[in-house]
């Protein structure tokens, strides 16, 4: 009989899709489209469904180093921050409201392999940022050991899995400032920027996660002694990558940066006393 035939394997006989059958099968591919157009499904959930996806070809490495060194240096403060250099940094950042649409992590690229290499970007800052030679799995691709001071609680830690690579300005917020005009290329090139160390930073993953996606306005280091760093440091990538600030932001950083430059004139006059 036509459209029935054994299930191998079974002994049972395929029943063949009736006119009611198919309408259902109609209506739920229908109802999955669109859900995927009010983005409740990710887009080609159908297609993997039903076996009709094509095959993408393999993406290229991104040319995120390559990009990353096109963007005009910021010159470091030295171990003495030079606060006047930051206020010309400043000067450059247009205020601006913040785009706050749009933004998908999987859009930044990071934590990629740089050609000829097994280790990742975050590896990468890890072995970078260990104040002792880091120690790596026997295939070479992975760091198991080193010693890291977190930058943002002043705490030490030995194991790379209490750590988290930070990006200093988060990716949403980049996203928010500008960079959801970005190609894909500028923005990997910013998600794996190695080739300035204000850009990425080793913290332990407690104190990242409780910074997420927010700017100075809403979190700052539980360390003091590394507040100002941290917001010369956040004003140094914003300059660098040409990012915005809204007003908020702005009047927050303006604000903490006039209190550090206070601090060290009290220092200063009290050296002088002594």
């Amino acid at each position: 009989m036509v459209g029935r035939g054994r299930i191998p394997g079974t002994g049972r006989s395929r029943r063949p899709l009736t006119l009611g059958g198919l309408l259902v099968v109609l209506a739920l591919i229908g109802g999955a489209l669109l859900l995927e157009r009010i983005d409740v499904l990710p887009t080609g959930t159908v297609a993997r469904m039903l076996g009709l996806e094509e095959e993408k070809p393999r993406r290229r490495p991104e040319k995120h180093d390559a990009v990353a060194r096109r963007v005009p240096p910021v010159a470091p403060t030295g171990p003495r921050i030079d606060y006047a250099q930051v206020d010309a940094w400043l000067t450059q950042i247009r205020v601006e409201p913040e785009a706050r649409r749009g933004y998908e992590r999987d859009d930044w690229p990071h934590w990629l392999e740089r050609q000829g290499s097994c280790l990742n970007t975050r590896e990468e800052a890890l072995i970078r940022d260990s104040i002792v030679p880091a120690q790596l799995s026997p295939d070479g691709c992975r760091v198991v050991r080193g010693r890291w001071l977190d930058p943002y609680t002043g705490e030490e830690f030995r194991d790379p899995k209490a750590l988290d690579v930070d990006h200093r300005v988060p990716l949403e917020e980049a996203h928010n400032s500008g960079g959801h005009a970005w190609d894909r290329a500028r923005r990997a090139a910013f998600a794996n920027d190695m080739t300035d160390p204000r850009t990425l930073v080793v913290v332990s993953a407690a104190a990242n996660r409780a910074k997420g996606s927010k700017g100075p306005e809403e979190w700052l280091p539980p360390d003091d002694d590394e507040l100002c760093r941290y917001v010369v440091d956040w004003v140094a990538v914003k300059a660098r990558w040409q990012l915005t600030m809204d007003e908020r932001e702005r009047v927050t950083v303006g604000n903490i940066l006039a209190d550090c430059r206070k601090q060290v004139h009290r220092d200063g006059a009290a050296l002088g006393r002594r």
